[in-house]
């Protein structure tokens, strides 16, 4: 069902227009967060049959939330030198805050295990929190270097599930870092 819904997701940011303002801003954002972050959470939906509508509602209400802050960017033309949005979100990559979150969404029983007075809803919301957590750096990435590109939100969705879901993720986020910071190098000498 979540992969579906990720389908569909891309569909429909591919094909939508937003209106104006923040509310047009947050609904796309929304979209785009349904098709790139959904496949990474199916190990946990796994874990409850009967509640992946409401998990996956509480995970995309964390992601709404969160489009406000490149709504403002983005409206305020926020645009930091490319070699230091790369080198940010290289060193986030590397940081015991980025393990910590990854930690949590590569673990679905221990969250459950760990959370299991709140009901489906609620834990997506807080899954989704560690989420942000985690994928941070790659969103600015995505916003401030990549202008939400289709294309680069494809591949920033490619990264999170590998990091979530495949074996090896917390290797391949500081692999993901490593690159981050040799592409913010190679982009500084290229524009020396």
């Amino acid at each position: 069902m979540l992969l579906a819904a990720a389908a569909l997701a891309w569909l429909a940011v591919a094909a939508y227009e937003p209106p104006m303002g923040a509310a047009g801003f947050v609904v796309g954002w929304t979209l785009m967060m349904a098709a790139m972050m959904l496949p990474s959470i199916v190990p946990l939906a796994a874990l409850l049959p009967g509640g992946q509508t409401r998990l996956a509602a509480g995970y995309l209400s964390t992601w709404a939330a969160t489009g406000l802050v490149p709504w403002e960017a983005m409206e305020h033309g926020l645009s930091p030198a490319l070699p230091l949005v790369l080198a940010a979100a290289g060193a986030y990559e590397l940081t015991p805050l980025k393990g910590a979150c990854l930690r949590r969404c590569r673990n679905p029983v221990g969250f459950v295990i760990a959370r299991s007075g709140g009901g489906p809803f609620r834990l997506g919301v807080e899954h989704g929190v560690w989420c942000v957590g985690c994928c941070v750096g790659l969103m600015v990435v995505l916003v401030l270097a990549a202008s939400m590109s289709l294309a680069a939100a494809a591949i920033v969705g490619g990264v999170v599930f590998v990091q979530k879901v495949l074996p090896l993720g917390e290797t391949t986020a500081r692999l993901t870092g490593a690159v981050l910071l040799a592409s913010a190098a190679v982009v500084t000498v290229a524009l020396a």
